[in-house]
């Protein structure tokens, strides 16, 4: 997801792609703990992606 993507999203939005991402790591870190992922930089580009939405919807909420 690009950033410009992430601005355009509402709070609504915002809290769901977060709470859709969070299971989608959990899930990542559990597979990657049983054998390794085929990709395991997929769990940090899922981390920083996390991160970047929550800055987006803690900067909205302020304007608000």
């Amino acid at each position: 997801m690009k950033k410009n993507d992430i601005k355009a999203l509402s709070v609504e939005q915002l809290k769901e792609q977060i709470t859709a991402e969070t299971d989608r790591l959990q899930k990542l870190k559990f597979a990657h703990a049983i054998s390794p992922v085929e990709n395991p930089m997929r769990i940090r580009q899922t981390r920083r992606l996390i991160a970047q939405l929550n800055t987006e919807l803690t900067s909205k909420s302020r304007q608000a």
